[in-house]
């Protein structure tokens, strides 16, 4: 059975940090792009960043740019999301995330986890 288990959310201070893990299990991922989205409460769920096999990394926009950092370890079948410098804004469930492809995909992806719930208090 595939599984996409979260931890490292929490309650943190504006300003503050966290980092997310996401472990896979069930089959490997290291051929896979992975990535993660976050659904706010009352707002659709959206992509936040995603990352290739060999690392190369996308993020959703400027809004995290520049403080969410997305890594992976493909001998551990794990990816990691750290996130500086966060905003009440940022405030959501954080959901882990893969392809069944290479690269990252404008489509829904085909893997998810149950999330991780991230609150930034101002």
């Amino acid at each position: 059975q595939v599984q996409l288990v979260e931890s490292g959310g929490g309650l943190v201070q504006a300003g503050g940090s966290l980092r997310l893990s996401c472990a896979a299990s069930g089959r490997s991922f290291s051929s896979n792009a992975m990535g993660w989205f976050r659904q706010a409460p009352g707002k659709e769920r959206e992509f936040v960043a995603g990352i290739t096999p060999t690392g190369i990394s996308t993020f959703k926009t400027d809004s995290v740019k520049g403080r969410f950092t997305i890594s992976r370890d493909n001998a551990k079948n794990t990816v990691y999301l750290q996130m500086n410098s966060l905003k009440p804004e940022d405030t959501a469930d954080y959901f882990c995330v893969a392809w069944s492809t290479w690269t990252i995909q404008t489509r829904s992806p085909e893997y998810w986890g149950q999330g991780t719930q991230v609150t930034v208090s101002s």
